[in-house]
């Protein structure tokens, strides 16, 4: 029986977007937000836009591994968020 949940498997082989490998282990949500920008655009699999497509993976990262983040790390997850709606133009 696997020991990898299937959110983990979901993020790790996403028929959405390939990835770069510890993306959201990263320090710097800049950082985190261009290479998601980068995976979106050059993915030729995804249904959304570049933009919908980078924020759902995002989200669907907190989202289920939420509860064992670290507080820190979640801050700079948060913070991606802002940092890949201005790398797409999309500012409020």
């Amino acid at each position: 029986m696997p020991t990898h949940k299937w959110s983990q498997q979901a993020t790790e082989h996403s028929d959405a977007l390939t990835l770069d490998r510890g993306v959201f282990a990263q320090s710097d949500p800049a950082e985190i937000a261009r290479s998601l920008k980068r995976s979106a655009e050059h993915s030729r699999r995804r249904k959304a836009t570049p933009f919908r497509s980078a924020m759902s993976m995002l989200t669907f990262y907190i989202n289920r591994a939420g509860k064992d983040l670290p507080e820190k790390q979640k801050k700079i997850l948060e913070a991606a968020k802002d940092e890949l709606r201005k790398a797409f133009g999309k500012e409020t």
